[in-house]
């Protein structure tokens, strides 16, 4: 599990939350025939403050832990505490008033963003819906294009009117109309150029520092998190298989994904990029309806292949190896989990 540090206060606690989606026989009479295991089992803390990078490759259920966490997706069990609170039991009411603290980022900006409406409506959408747009409401939304570093006089206009990084922006602007506690960012980069990436990573970094919020950052790009999260915890099938500070997670990956993950971004100097070790993983993502036995990398862990004797391989496909600190300084879901210094 993810823990925030000594000193700290934690703002949002996941407990062995597990999100299964059902698989339906055809026909008149449907019944449920299996399910796709799409979260199992996943627990962090984030603090008051902080950004956790929940960060895998596309179906490790990353997106569908950050739904459950803002009850957008009912969890099938576990808990979701916020400031205390379970989200998974309390009612539509209490979840309303709490959806001012709790606001997401989504991945597309274009397709999150009403086309019908100019961007000041858009902006202000969420202001009326909880009763605070005011006298004083299109200063607010003036001032809320500002702090996300868009001009005002630009409100009259349409989304498709925008870049892809100012339409982004306007996103952004939307989820900070309700001041929120907590900011669920899932893949808010990922659609956009990189030297687009750079101005809003900077943009997110300065609203932090300004407004006290804290992040949820999902995305697939290591080297993206790293320039944002405190700490990162890596997801593999619906499990979280290592968790630490970026630093630490950096310095010497553990588990075979994510080394492999770190392994797979490029080098600016050719040098050291033709000289570094690589450690690739082949094969698919295993499908979550039938998860593999014991450990869920052990389908395509290279240490797996080429370095386990036959009773090392025999416990991993046996034994499920528990998220837990195995002398590498942090958290690590791998029986013969190995610090490598990859970068």
């Amino acid at each position: 599990m993810t823990t925030v540090e000594q000193g700290t206060r934690t703002l949002l606690s996941v407990r062995n939350v597990v999100k299964h989606f059902p698989i339906r026989s055809k026909g008149l009479v449907r019944r449920q025939i299996g399910a796709v295991q799409a979260v199992s089992d996943v627990s962090f803390d984030l603090a008051e403050g902080e950004t956790l990078g929940l960060v895998g490759e596309s179906g490790c259920g990353k997106s569908t832990t950050a739904r459950v966490v803002l009850n957008l997706l009912p969890a099938t069990s576990g808990e979701v505490l916020y400031k205390g609170r379970d989200l998974t039991k309390i009612g539509r009411g209490d979840m309303r008033a709490l959806r001012r603290e709790l606001q997401i980022v989504f991945q597309d900006p274009y397709a999150s963003l009403d086309p019908r409406l100019p961007v000041n409506e858009i902006i202000a959408e969420p202001l009326r819906i909880h009763g605070l747009y005011r006298e004083d409401g299109r200063e607010q939304v003036r001032r809320l294009m500002q702090t996300v570093g868009l001009k005002p006089e630009h409100g009259n206009r349409y989304a498709h009117e925008f870049s892809g990084g100012q339409r982004q922006r306007i996103g952004i602007a939307r989820a900070l109309a309700l001041r929120p506690k907590l900011l669920v960012l899932d893949e808010p980069v990922s659609a956009l150029d990189v030297s687009i990436q750079a101005g809003v990573l900077n943009l997110l970094d300065e609203l932090q520092t300004e407004l006290g919020l804290s992040y949820l950052f999902v995305s697939h790009d290591l080297s993206v998190v790293r320039h944002i999260a405190d700490r990162i915890a890596v997801m593999y099938l619906g499990s979280i298989v290592e968790t630490g500070t970026a630093e630490e997670l950096f310095a010497g990956p553990a588990h075979p994904y994510t080394q492999a993950l770190i392994s797979a971004i490029p080098l600016p100097d050719p040098r050291k990029e033709r000289a570094r070790e690589r450690i690739t993983v082949v094969g698919d993502l295993p499908s979550p309806a039938d998860p593999p036995s014991g450990c869920r990398f052990r389908t395509r862990c290279p240490k797996f292949a080429n370095e386990l004797s036959d009773a090392e391989r025999t416990r991993c496909v046996e034994e499920p190896p528990a998220l837990v600190e195995r002398g590498q300084g942090h958290p690590v879901s791998c029986h013969y989990a190995e610090r490598r210094a990859l970068l």
